[in-house]
Parts: structure tokens; C-alpha cells; sequence
């Protein structure tokens, strides 16, 4: 029920996120132009060509990348929320995402684009996967195993890592460097048709591993001991849910810069709602955050319109006050 529900409020939400702007464009004019694209449309376009383009160019891949990126940290942050048994785990707090974005801006400031569009996403899950490992070796290192102390581990290498990631922005061309701000900041504003193909070849096969995963995750979110005992090699399977967290984390940054707080929010009022089973939690969750994200994106776009404020800063003003919601219930 709540995922019927969920996809008919995605439905409204996709349509209402293109409709709205500082050219504000109707609904059904949004789906004409829709299918028209597609060949559908038998009738005589009733819109201009500017509208179309604005519609069609800007904002329905904006719109898109918003729903994969906003399902794919959900998804992630329930995942480390099972595996370290920590209800504050994210991969903004555990710094995975300041590793994705260390890497794009080691890719756009100091390599170049050597492969080409894929640069920014290889590097960006490069630099998520070494800040997941250092992570999981610091904590280690330091006897920080349990759930409290391995978020505060992560906390610390985040800090680190964007500390490093000052010094590429310090050494990098001043020219290029305002191009930076759209990933320390988060933004949605760069989406094309021709990138949407990469977020989207990472979340379905890395969601669909994960889902099937989930009697795996149920048992983690017990303990140790029992996942043991139900024959799950917890150190391997712990381990691969991380590298599989740093490939859609990584991937996502790239493409939309650092939005924190997303994978934190999501799947606590996804388990209020359909219960702790992740066979529901892992889809519902996907879903809420592609709607979550869309909404985030909408006020970023009108609060302060014409401007275009940085998405991050409304994920974070929002996450932080949840956090301290969730510290407050501890």
C-alpha cells in the first residue's frame, strides 16, 4: 500500500517539479510536450519551442537525476544503518560522500577528463571507496568497532578528507575552481539527458543486489552473533555492503555534489511507516528519497528564485534539525 502510494506522490511530484520555475509552465502542457518527444503526441503542439526546450533540455533531466540520486543515498543509508547497527549512519556522516567528492574535484581541477565523462564518476567512486576503507581501518586501529564510535571514526576521516580536498581546491587553476562549489555545495543544475545513463547503470543492478540481500541485512540488524549463527560470513558481507555503498555514493556525488543527510532522514520514516523489514524498507525507502529530493529541489529552486540556491544547503538545514530529533530520542 505504501508503495502504490508512494509512486502515485512520485507521479505528482515529478510533474509539479517540471511545472514550476522561474517560467512557470502548466501540467499538461509538461506531459504534451512529454509525449510529443516520444512520438505520441497527434496533435498540433499548442507550445512554443522555448517552453520545450526549457521543459524537455532542463528540467526533466533534472528532475530524474533528483529522484536516483535521493533513492540512492536512501537506500545506502539504510544499508549502513543495518550493517553497523547505528541509527545515525549515513554516508554523508561516515564521509563516504566527502571521499566521492574529493575525487571529482581531483578529476576537474589536477587529471583532466582522461576518460572522458566517466573521469568524474571513476574518481568519485575511487575516492568513496578509500574513504570507506580508511574508515573501516581506523576504527579497527583504534579498538572503535561498535556503532557509536564508528560514526564518530567517520566524522573524523570526513574532516580529514575535506581538509584535502581544501588543499586541491588551494593548488588548483583560480579560474576553475568556482566549478567546485557545485560539488562542496550539492546542485542538481548540471543534469543532461547524456549523463542521466550512468547514476541509473549504478542504482538498478547495486539496488537490486542490495534488495536481494535484505534477509541478510534483517539478521545484521540483530547482531553479530545471530547473523553468524544463521550462516552469514558477517566481516565479508559487512565489508561488500560498504564497497557496494561507495560505488552508488560515489557515482551520485559526481553527478550531483555532496547532499548530506538524505540516507540519514529517509529510512526512519520509511520503518515508521511499513515496519523493519528490509524486503519493504529498501524499495519504500528508494522511493521516499527520490520524492524527498524532488521536493528539496523544488524549494531550492523557489525560495529564493530567480537564484538557484545550492540543494545541499536545504538537505542540510533540514538533516541537521532531524538529527538532533533523533539524538533527542536517542
Amino acid at each position: 500500500m505504501a508503495l502504490v502510494a508512494g509512486l502515485a506522490v512520485l507521479g505528482v511530484s515529478l510533474s509539479f517539479a517540471i511545472s514550476v520555475g522561474a517560467i512557470a509552465v502548466p501540467i499538461e502542457t509538461v506531459w504534451g510536450i512529454f509525449f510529443d518527444k516520444l512520438g505520441l503526441w497527434s496533435g498540433e503542439p499548442t507550445w512554443s519551442k522555448g517552453r520545450a526546450a526549457i521543459v524537455w533540455e532542463i528540467r526533466f533531466p533534472r528532475a530524474l537525476l533528483a529522484i536516483m540520486v535521493g533513492a540512492g543515498l536512501a537506500m545506502v543509508g539504510a544499508c549502513l544503518q543495518a550493517v553497523t547497527r547505528n541509527p545515525l549512519a549515513d554516508p554523508h556522516l561516515l564521509g563516504i560522500s566527502s571521499g566521492g567528492a574529493f575525487g571529482a574535484i581531483l578529476a576537474l581541477l589536477h587529471t583532466g577528463l582522461f576518460l572522458g565523462l566517466l573521469t568524474v564518476p571513476i574518481l568519485a567512486f575511487c575516492g568513496a571507496l578509500l574513504a570507506t576503507l580508511l574508515v573501516l581501518m581506523v576504527s579497527r586501529w583504534a579498538g572503535a568497532m561498535s556503532a557509536d564510535r564508528l560514526v564518530l571514526t567517520g566524522v573524523a576521516i570526513s574532516f580529514v578528507i575535506m581538509a584535502c580536498a581544501n588543499i586541491l581546491i588551494f593548488l588548483g587553476d583560480p579560474k576553475a575552481t568556482h566549478t567546485v562549489v557545485f560539488w562542496m555545495l550539492g546542485g542538481l543544475g548540471l543534469a543532461q539527458w547524456s549523463h542521466l545513463i550512468y547514476p541509473l547503470a549504478v542504482l538498478m543492478p547495486c539496488g537490486l543486489w542490495l534488495w536481494l540481500q535484505a534477509s541478510k541485512l534483517n539478521a545484521m540488524t540483530i547482531g553479530d552473533e545471530t547473523a553468524s549463527t544463521l550462516g552469514i560470513a558477517v566481516g565479508r558481507f559487512r565489508l561488500t555492503v560498504f564497497v557496494v555503498s561507495a560505488l552508488i555514493t560515489g557515482v551520485m556525488v559526481a553527478f550531483s555534489g555532496m547532499i548530506g543527510f538524505v540516507g540519514l532522514m529517509v529510512p526512519h520514516v520509511v520503518r515508521l511507516i511499513v515496519g523493519g523489514d528490509y524486503r519493504r524498507v529498501l524499495p519504500v525507502s528508494a522511493l521516499f528519497g527520490g520524492i524527498f529530493l524532488t521536493w528539496a529541489d523544488i524549494g531550492a529552486r523557489t525560495i529564493m528564485a530567480p537564484e538557484d540556491m545550492p540543494i545541499g544547503i536545504l538537505t542540510g538545514f533540514v538533516g541537521g534539525l532531524f538529527f538532533i530529533l533523533l539524538l533527542r530520542r536517542k
